[in-house]
């Protein structure tokens, strides 16, 4: 594992199919989905341990300061 602990912003949506997907905006390709919030959880740790052995995704994350983060929907 190449980092420590931090927290990182997730984005969860349920599907039309029922399925959760989840995804981190900050780092490149990294999602996932399950059929559960836990389960879609649980993949996306995985993944995200995958996507750190880029080296480019370890510097996203090292620089990543964020002094807030928010979601906002509006109806188009």
């Amino acid at each position: 594992m190449y980092h420590s602990e931090r927290q990182i912003p997730l984005l969860v949506e349920k599907g039309e199919d029922g399925f959760y997907v989840v995804e981190c905006p900050i780092l490149k390709g990294c999602y996932a989905q399950g059929k559960t919030i836990d389960e879609a959880l649980r993949n996306i740790r995985e993944v995200v341990d995958l996507i750190l052995e880029e080296k480019e995704n370890r510097m996203i994350l090292k620089n990543y300061r964020p002094v807030e983060f928010s979601l906002h929907t509006i109806t188009v």
